[in-house]
């Protein structure tokens, strides 16, 4: 029996089917219970070690709360009015999400454009610098300023500060293009379409979810930036009351409801890039 050639699906309806035959890649087997142990119980362990040593040396130094509070206040704390948390850590959220989508779908579309153009990468490069290096402190009041108080100007404050690492992570990958694929589907006259989907496009997702892992904290941090100037809603506004009040434990009560979104996020986008990119060693995880 002749053996057939086999090649990566994208390329199969390129080619001839009697000849080719597509055979798609397997999906990584499912970790193991005791995998998953390993995966979960260390941070688990090091988190309750930090905050009974953290509780420990508070109370044997006599620290007063309104410096620095125990953990079990903190804990008390978030349980007294678990509302209020929950209400000011959607609002974030949903400030962080809509930052994230326009910031980082804004980068990738000018990405696109880039990678096919040095001359207009040239152009565009110094420009998306600047939006990096101007601190989104001194920006943010101004964005207020022009779209008011509403959602929208959280949005842009969110999206200005996640923009540049998906700019420049997106270029990259759509750029890292294996030269012998590349010539292979110009000898079957592909279309740049076809090569930016079928080619450029995969090959860029390891560098586009590098980027996503650096741009949802960073999401987070232009939310909470906006909030802090506009004061009217999520946790930068519940941060900016509890320090005018003195109230520490509340403060660190909403450090902890941004972290648990920030942990939570990035299992997110980890878990699509295991989903997805189940083919590219980046997808192993620790």
């Amino acid at each position: 029996m002749a053996r057939q050639a086999v090649v990566a699906p994208e390329l199969a309806d390129l080619l001839d089917g009697t000849l080719y035959v597509a055979v798609p890649p397997r999906g990584r087997p499912r970790p193991s219970v005791r995998q998953l142990i390993g995966l979960i119980l260390p941070p688990i362990v090091a988190v309750t070690v930090g905050l009974t040593m953290w509780e420990l040396w508070v109370t044997l130094r006599d620290i007063p709360e309104y410096l620095v509070p125990t953990p079990s206040a903190v804990a008390k704390t978030l349980a007294s009015d678990p509302s209020r948390f929950v209400g000011a850590g959607r609002t974030t959220l949903i400030h962080a999400l809509g930052g994230l989508a326009i910031g980082a779908g804004s980068a990738f579309v000018l990405a696109t454009v880039m990678a096919h153009s040095r001359m207009l990468e040239r152009a565009l490069y110094p420009l998306a610098i600047l939006v990096k290096v101007t601190p989104i402190v001194a920006v943010a009041p101004l964005i207020i300023i022009w779209f008011g108080f509403g959602i929208w100007s959280k949005f842009i404050v969110a999206a200005l500060i996640t923009f540049f690492p998906m700019l420049v992570n997106a270029v990259t990958g759509l750029r890292a293009v294996d030269p012998a694929a590349y010539a292979f589907m110009r000898s079957l006259h592909a279309s740049r379409w076809q090569l930016f989907w079928r080619l450029r496009l995969p090959g860029s997702l390891p560098y586009v979810f590098a980027a996503l892992r650096i741009s949802v904290p960073l999401a987070l941090i232009g939310a909470v930036v906006a909030e802090w100037v506009s004061a009217d809603s999520g946790t930068g506004q519940l941060i900016v009351i509890a320090h005018g009040d003195f109230d520490t434990p509340a403060l660190f009560g909403a450090i902890v409801v941004l972290a648990l979104i920030g942990i939570s996020l990035t299992a997110v986008v980890f878990a699509l890039e295991r989903r997805l990119l189940f083919w590219h060693e980046s997808a192993d995880g620790p």
